[in-house]
C-alpha cells in the first residue's frame, strides 16, 4: 500500500510539474511572439516618426487579455533610446521606462504575477529601437491551480481505490502469514523442530511454507547430527586433556629454558658493553702514561742538571774558589732549569686533570654544566696517542660560548666510538682521511651533532643493521660489533635523543645526532664551574 501510494504521488507530481513547465513555456513563447509582432508593426511609424499612429496601432492590443503594458523606444543619435509610444491596458497603471534593463530583459522574465520582455526592433539589420512588453501571468496561475486540483482529485480517487483493494486482499494474505508467525514463535520457545506448517492454496504463500518446512527438516537433521557430534567431542576432549597437560608442562619447561638463555644473553651483552668501556679506559690510561712521560722526563732531566751544578757550586764554595761570574752563571742556569721544570710539571698537571675528567665522564652518567668546545678538546687530547699514529685530520666546528647542562659521560663515549669507528673501518687503506664534526644548538632546547668522514662508507646490507649488536666487518680481527650498538643505546637511552645515518659505499658516512639539553648562559656561569 505504501509503495503504491508513493508511486502514485511521485507520478502525479512528475506529471503536474511537466504540465506547469509546459504552461509556463507556452506563456513565454506567446509573449515573445507578441513582442516580435509589435516590433514589426512599429517599423513603419518609427521610420516615418509617426508616434501618434503607433499609439493608435497599439490600442488594438486591448483585445488581448494578458498584455498590460507596451513601450516603444526609439534610438536617438545611434545610442540613446527615447520614449516613442506606449500602451496601458484599461485599469492598469503605467510603468516607468525600462531603458536600463534592455540587456536584463532580452529574454522573458517572470516575477510578481507578471512577465516582462524587451526585444530589439531592426530594419535590414539596423537597430531602430526596442519594444517592451509587460503581460499578466494570471492565466498561467489559473491553469496551474486547475492542474493541481485535477491532479489531487485523481490522486485521492486512486488512493481510495488502492485502500479498498488492500483491505480486501489483507484477510486472504495475512491470515496464513499470522498462522506461520505463531508457528515460528512456538518453535522458538519450545525448540520443537519436528513441527510443520500447513499449505493454504495461495501459490506464493505455499512456496514460503514449503521452504519453511524444508528449513525445519534440515534444522532437525542438523540438531541430531550436532547432538551426536557433541557426544563424540566430549569423549575426544577427555583424551585430549591429558595430552594438553603434557604439552603445557613441556612448553613451560621450554619457556623457562628460553628465559634463562635470554637472561644469559643479556648478561653477556652487558658484559661485552662493559668490556668495551673498560677497553676504552685502558687505552686512555696508556695514553696518559705516554703523554705525561715526556714532560716529567724533561723535568727530571732539568732537576738532575741542577743537582750536578749545585754540587759543583758547593764544592767551589767550600774550597773558597767560588767566583762571582760562576755564581751568576749558576743562577741564570738555575732559573732556566726551574722554568723548564715548572712548565713541564704544569703541562703534566693539565694532562692529568684533562684525562681525569674524561675518565670520570666515561664512568658517570650524571648531568653537569660544561662547555662543548672544551669537552671536545679534552676528548681529542685523551685520544692523542692514537691520533699521533695516523695522519687523519679532525675538524671541530663548535661555538666557544656553547655551554649546556647535560650528561658529558655518554657524549664522551659516543664521540670516541665514532672517531675510532672512522679510523678503524672508514679509513682502512686510506693514508689521510678527514673527519668533520659540527656542533650547534637547535631552537635553544636541543643540540645537533653532525659527524661526517670521507672514508669508504658502509655497504647497504650493513647500513640497515649498523646499530644492531655484534655487527662488524672485523669479525675475527678484534672487532666486537658493539661499538655502534653502544652509541645507539647511549644516544637513545642516556641522552633521550635520536641518531640517523646517511652513507653510500665509497662516499663516506654521515651521522646526525639530536638530543635535548638545557642551555646555560655563559655570563651566569662562574669561573671553574664547568669544563
Amino acid at each position: 500500500m505504501a509503495i503504491t501510494s508513493l508511486s502514485l504521488i511521485l507520478s502525479s507530481g512528475v506529471n503536474l510539474y511537466s504540465q506547469i513547465s509546459t504552461y509556463r513555456q507556452s506563456l513565454q513563447d506567446n509573449v515573445l511572439i507578441f513582442s516580435e509582432m509589435i516590433g514589426q508593426s512599429a517599423l513603419k511609424p518609427m521610420i516615418n516618426d509617426e508616434g501618434l499612429v503607433e499609439e493608435q496601432n497599439l490600442k488594438h492590443l486591448a483585445a488581448s487579455n494578458i498584455i498590460e503594458n507596451v513601450h516603444i523606444y526609439k534610438i536617438i543619435d545611434q545610442e540613446t533610446p527615447d520614449f516613442f509610444a506606449s500602451y496601458n491596458k484599461a485599469g492598469i497603471a503605467p510603468v516607468k521606462a525600462k531603458f536600463d534593463q534592455v540587456e536584463a530583459l532580452i529574454n522573458p522574465k517572470m516575477k510578481g504575477g507578471v512577465i516582462e520582455i524587451i526585444r530589439p526592433i531592426r530594419n535590414d539589420g539596423d537597430l531602430l529601437g526596442y519594444v517592451y512588453l509587460r503581460a499578466s501571468s494570471e492565466t498561467l496561475e489559473n491553469l496551474i491551480a486547475q492542474s493541481i486540483m485535477i491532479t489531487v482529485s485523481v490522486l485521492l480517487i486512486c488512493l481510495l481505490i488502492c485502500f479498498f483493494f488492500t483491505l480486501k486482499l489483507q484477510n486472504a494474505i495475512t491470515a496464513p502469514i499470522n498462522i506461520l508467525v505463531k508457528l515460528v514463535q512456538r518453535i522458538s520457545r519450545q525448540r520443537d523442530y519436528s513441527s510443520r506448517t500447513e499449505l493454504h492454496g495461495i501459490k506464493e504463500l505455499d512456496i514460503l511454507g514449503e521452504a519453511f518446512n524444508n528449513m525445519l527438516q534440515r534444522t532437525q537433521e542438523h540438531m541430531e547430527r550436532q547432538t551426536k557430534a557433541e557426544s563424540e567431542q566430549a569423549k575426544l576432549n577427555l583424551s585430549l586433556e591429558g595430552k594438553v597437560q603434557q604439552r603445557t608442562m613441556a612448553l613451560k619447561e621450554a619457556n623457562n629454558e628460553l628465559i634463562q638463555t635470554l637472561e644469559k644473553l643479556h648478561q653477556f651483552q652487558r658484559q661485552m658493553v662493559q668490556n668495551e668501556k673498560m677497553a676504552s679506559l685502558g687505552d686512555m690510561v696508556a695514553g696518559v702514561a705516554h703523554e705525561v712521560n715526556t714532560p716529567i722526563g724533561l723535568g727530571v732531566t732539568a732537576s738532575t742538571m741542577m743537582l750536578d751544578r749545585l754540587s759543583d757550586m758547593r764544592k767551589a764554595f767550600e774550597d773558597k774558589t767560588l767566583k762571582a761570574s760562576s755564581l751568576s752563571k749558576f743562577i741564570s742556569e738555575g732559573e732556566e732549569n726551574l722554568n723548564i721544570i715548572y712548565r713541564n710539571l704544569n703541562r703534566a698537571a693539565e694532562l692529568i686533570s684533562s684525562f681525569k675528567q674524561v675518565a670520570v665522564d666515561q664512568s658517570s652518567e650524571n648531568n653537569r654544566v660544561f662547555s662543548f668546545a672544551k669537552l671536545m678538546d679534552e676528548i681529542l687530547m685523551s685520544m692523542r696517542p692514537k691520533l699521533k699514529k695516523v695522519k687523519h685530520l679532525i675538524n671541530v666546528n663548535c661555538a666557544d660560548n656553547l655551554v649546556v647542562e647535560s650528561k658529558a659521560g655518554p657524549i664522551n663515549q659516543i664521540m670516541i666510538n665514532l672517531i675510532m669507528n672512522s679510523i678503524i673501518h672508514g679509513f682502512e687503506d686510506v693514508d689521510q682521511g678527514q673527519i668533520d664534526i659540527t656542533i650547534e644548538s637547535v631552537d635553544d632546547t636541543k643540540i645537533s651533532i653532525e659527524f661526517k668522514d670521507n672514508g669508504k662508507g658502509i655497504p647497504e646490507h650493513l647500513r640497515k643493521r649498523i646499530f644492531d649488536p655484534f655487527v662488524t666487518t672485523k669479525r675475527g680481527q678484534g672487532g666486537s660489533g658493539l661499538g655502534m650498538h653502544l652509541v645507539y643505546n647511549l644516544v637513545t637511552q642516556a641522552l633521550n635523543g635520536s641518531i640517523s645515518i646517511v652513507s653510500e659505499e665509497g662516499q663516506g658516512v654521515q651521522f646526525r645526532i639530536l638530543f635535548p639539553v638545557k642551555m646555560v648562559d655563559i655570563n651566569k656561569v662562574h669561573s671553574g664551574s664547568f669544563v
